[in-house]
């Protein structure tokens, strides 16, 4: 059986768009000669991948499963396009990278802006998920390496511990829970929080938490980032859980009192996943080992 890699590309493409059309132009094809190389494809492989109706196209099974060795197969084809590059082994290539709002947020912009200086032929797509999405993308193939914190069900997948992520709470100075050490979860549902948008990955996962307990969590505000959430907190409008390296630092240069999450689930292990750590191109693997010991405890 043969393929060709740009039968597999055009179907990656189609597979990524609304319509056969959109993927064709995409692959700057006619839709005649995508459709045409679609079914040749499909004759090969003696199975449907797409259904086509006006609405657009739709994956069968058949295509599920194709478009996630397509997806491996091109990737292993790029990187070992960037092994040969004139730049070195580890100077160029391109990095995709999907990971949960505290990494995005706290430490990965100084680590990446470190690696890219080292590094002009190297580019990287970064892009805050879920940890479900994280996991998916991993597996795969639609991202290189994924970020996340807390335990993770990841059958198939490498998981590289490399710190800890320790949520707490952050109130005013003047808040009823300041002089307070330490408190729960339900100690804080009595009083509006501040947080993050909706989807990102810890304000879904602080909602998991309130909803196991059959609770709700008041929001009365949501805004985009850490310094954000301190800031209201600080004039007042509510209080709200964040990640320590966060608070701490903000508690510096605010009015704010950090407080331990006395939860079982506040403590967490942030994890690098890879499919398979030694088939990764040099310079994603030169990532991970420059992510690894600088990211904060």
């Amino acid at each position: 059986m043969h393929f060709d890699l740009v039968d597999l590309r055009l179907f990656i493409q189609i597979a990524e768009s609304p319509s056969l059309t959109q993927g064709a132009r995409r692959a700057f094809l006619s839709p005649a000669a995508a459709s045409a190389r679609i079914k040749a494809l499909e004759g090969q492989l003696g199975s449907r991948l797409l259904y086509r109706d006006n609405r657009g196209v739709e994956l069968t099974p058949a295509g599920q499963l194709l478009l996630q060795h397509a997806r491996l197969i091109l990737r292993q084809v790029d990187y070992l396009k960037s092994e040969f590059t004139e730049h070195g082994a580890d100077k160029a290539g391109h990095i995709r990278i999907f990971a949960n709002t505290t990494a995005v947020t706290e430490f990965l912009p100084e680590v990446l802006a470190g690696f890219l200086g080292e590094r002009p032929g190297v580019t990287i797509d970064l892009q805050e998920k879920s940890t479900r999405d994280i996991v998916r993308s991993v597996l795969d193939g639609s991202s290189d390496l994924g970020i996340i914190a807390g335990p993770v069900a990841a059958g198939g997948l490498q998981v590289l511990h490399f710190s800890t992520d320790r949520l707490v709470l952050a109130v005013p100075k003047n808040h009823p829970l300041a002089q307070r050490s330490q408190v729960t979860l339900q100690d804080t549902l009595q009083y509006q929080h501040v947080g993050l948008p909706e989807g990102s990955t810890l304000q879904s996962f602080l909602r998991e938490q309130v909803e196991r307990m059959g609770a709700t969590l008041s929001l009365r505000i949501q805004v985009t980032s850490f310094e954000a959430i301190c800031r209201m907190i600080e004039a007042g409008v509510g209080i709200g859980v964040l990640p320590e390296t966060a608070a701490r630092r903000h508690s510096r240069t605010m009015q704010l009192s950090v407080i331990e999450l006395n939860e079982p689930w506040a403590i967490r292990e942030r994890s690098i996943l890879v499919r398979d750590l030694e088939a990764l191109p040099s310079y994603v693997r030169a990532l991970i080992d420059t992510l690894r010991p600088q990211a904060p405890d």
